[in-house]
């Protein structure tokens, strides 16, 4: 058993599924994507190209052994025939139980031990990595569910394209050439009828494989289309029940079906047609080479050891050519696939680091806007030639109605989205020209949509640091006034507090729990920039009062960017900026702007005086 355990490990081994991403272009076709990731494992492909010939030549082998016994049986005496035959029987044998197991188990060992869980997850993994490297922008283009789908499909299809291309349809080409071969050689006339056979075969493959590819790959886009969609209402399903109409809910989800089903009948016609077509060649050409050889037979140019090696040869390869073209179907369906996930994952990055980018390094917490100007794409709006210089330590509150640029504001800070025209300087460096990793590790925050990982309650507060121990992530929800409802907490397998699991986006916890986790995770984290986007508004009046004082000692010696609607939580800063249509147009102290009589005090009016318009600031409450 050692020993067995071993060979398993050894060719285990032979492939890391999580290797780093080569660090070279991907391409975005699917034959180069594909080549992209089979150049990673070549040596185990190359195993499977030589042992699928191997195992052809010794499969086709069997027919001639049979041939050839017969025409011995028929020829020999019957008490001398196994002394007169017992070279070519111990071939036989040697033929049928040694080398035929033997190569079937090392194709075994190689499809099974390396390519799948080898080749397949090293595939998804590194599509993995690709997708995570993606600009916050690809992600609020995408169903979450369709992106995971067509990561998971990309390895489940390369592997298979692989697999089937070199232990299947190589295995069923060498069987047909060395068919042709031997037909040749016992009669030219059913060599050319083999000859015949396979070209038309070609011919059909020729027609028939390019609609399967288009297909499958409709097939697939439309498979995660539904797939998006029905993970979209399963992480939102609260939402759904809360609000939704059964009905209407139901009628689009089948009208994703109703696509799906339309693009996978349209392909499986064609997949009909295709067998059709096969299976009527197959029956003439089998019919006219039986013909042929039993008349080769009767005109005495063949033995009857001959007809029995053709008959059974053809009879052989009929079927394998069945399964070829259903192996076709596969291996471009599974290229499909892998085109239409390639297409997702191969997207290019819109926000890049440049080449050798330096890190960022925080000194003092300057942050400059110069000129900035950034409309989604689009001709005009959200931010147009914004220019601001918030000074170290400074605690900066950031107001203005729904719409004015405040979060798009702090995308752009935070770099999710590339200034259209501009700069933003921190301490001196554009933020364009460091990391992504640095400048995002040098930033705090805490937003009002918090969302939680579906790991335990120690992981997620330490996730900005994960570094951190135990009695460090116990400190900070302590700090954050979580420590009581943590201890309290457990999930279906048992675990408690701080190791407990919060479900997947923290389902399990109530929104003031969920943003004390979230303060818990930035005091953790201790970044010289805070940015605060309504960082308090799912807690209560009591709980919010409870970790006021955490949250000054969190913004002690920080500069500090603070988004409110309700403006008595930050009528407190050092300076208040008042923000409309993308520009700032108002900047001062909360003292000031009140004096100055202009949009913020028209703001703090409407909220002091008990009401809000519509157009002010949509669905928010006011202070208590």
């Amino acid at each position: 058993m050692a020993v067995i355990e071993r060979i398993f490990t050894w060719f285990e081994g032979r492939i890391d599924p999580l290797a780093p991403l080569p660090d070279r272009p991907v391409p975005r076709g699917a034959l180069g994507y594909l080549w992209f990731f089979v150049s990673q494992a070549r040596w185990a492909f190359l195993a499977m190209l030589v042992l699928g010939g191997i195992t052809a030549v010794i499969e086709a082998s069997l027919y001639v052994f049979v041939g050839d016994l017969v025409d011995r049986m028929q020829a020999g005496a019957r008490d001398s025939f196994l002394r007169d035959n017992g070279l070519v029987l111990a071939l036989m044998g040697l033929t049928i139980l040694v080398l035929r197991p033997l190569a079937a188990s090392l194709t075994a060992l190689v499809e099974e031990q390396i390519v799948v869980p080898g080749f397949f997850n090293l595939v998804r993994f590194q599509g993995h990595e690709q997708v995570t490297a993606k600009s916050l922008a690809f992600f609020q283009d995408e169903f979450a569910g369709r992106i995971s789908q067509k990561v998971w499909q990309s390895g489940q299809s390369a592997g298979d394209f692989m697999v089937s291309l070199l232990q299947i349809i190589w295995f069923i080409v060498v069987f047909a050439l060395f068919t042709l071969s031997l037909a040749s050689g016992l009669d030219g006339a059913v060599g050319v009828a083999v000859l015949i056979w396979l070209v038309l075969f070609g011919s059909a493959a020729w027609v028939f494989v390019p609609r399967i590819r288009k297909g499958a790959k409709a097939s697939a886009h439309a498979a995660s289309g539904v797939t998006g969609r029905l993970v979209d209402s399963y992480g939102n399903i609260q939402t759904l029940k809360l609000f939704s109409d059964a009905a209407h809910e139901d009628a689009g989800t089948r009208a994703a079906y109703r696509d799906f089903l339309a693009s996978i009948r349209r392909f499986t016609r064609t997949l009909t047609g295709m067998r059709i077509a096969v299976n009527l060649l197959s029956g003439v050409m089998l019919t006219v080479i039986a013909v042929l050889i039993v008349s080769a037979w009767q005109a005495g140019t063949v033995t009857t050891g001959g007809v029995a090696l053709v008959l059974a040869l053809v009879l052989r390869l009929q079927v394998l050519l069945g399964r070829l073209m259903g192996q076709l179907n596969g291996l471009f369906r599974a290229l499909g696939s892998l085109h239409d996930s390639a297409e997702t994952i191969t997207r290019p990055v819109t926000v890049t680091d440049r080449p050798d980018a330096p890190a960022l390094t925080v000194h003092e917490g300057r942050i400059e806007f110069r000129n900035v100007s950034f409309h989604y794409g689009k001709d005009g709006g959200v931010i147009e030639g914004l220019s601001v210089t918030i000074a170290p330590g400074e605690r900066v509150g950031i107001v203005g109605r729904s719409g004015a640029g405040k979060s798009t504001l702090v995308n752009l800070l935070l770099r999710f989205f590339d200034l259209e025209s501009g700069r933003i300087l921190i301490d001196g460096q554009d933020i364009a020209l460091v990391t992504q990793s640095s400048l995002r590790a040098a930033i705090g925050l805490v937003t009002q949509d918090t969302a939680l990982l579906h790991r335990s309650i120690a992981d997620n507060i330490a996730l900005g640091r994960p570094e951190a121990g135990e009695e460090a992530v116990r400190l900070a929800a302590a700090r954050a006034h979580a420590d009581g409802f943590i201890q309290e907490l457990s999930d279906v397998r048992g675990r408690h507090g701080f190791a407990a699991h919060v479900g997947e986006r923290g389902v399990k916890l109530s929104g003031g729990q969920r943003q004390r986790i979230a303060i818990a995770r930035v005091l953790l984290k201790d970044a010289p920039i805070l940015i605060l986007d309504e960082a308090t508004s799912a807690l209560d009046s009591e709980i919010e009062a409870a970790i006021q004082d955490s949250l000054n000692s969190l913004m002690a010696e920080k500069t500090v960017i603070a988004i409110a609607h309700r403006l008595s939580t930050i009528a407190e800063m050092d300076r208040l900026l008042v923000m409309d249509k993308g520009r700032i147009v108002e900047d001062g102290s909360h003292e000031a702007l009140l004096a100055r009589g202009g949009l913020y005090a028209e703001l703090w009016q409407r909220q002091s005086g008990g009401f809000l318009a519509a157009d002010t600031f949509a669905g928010e409450v006011a202070p208590a």
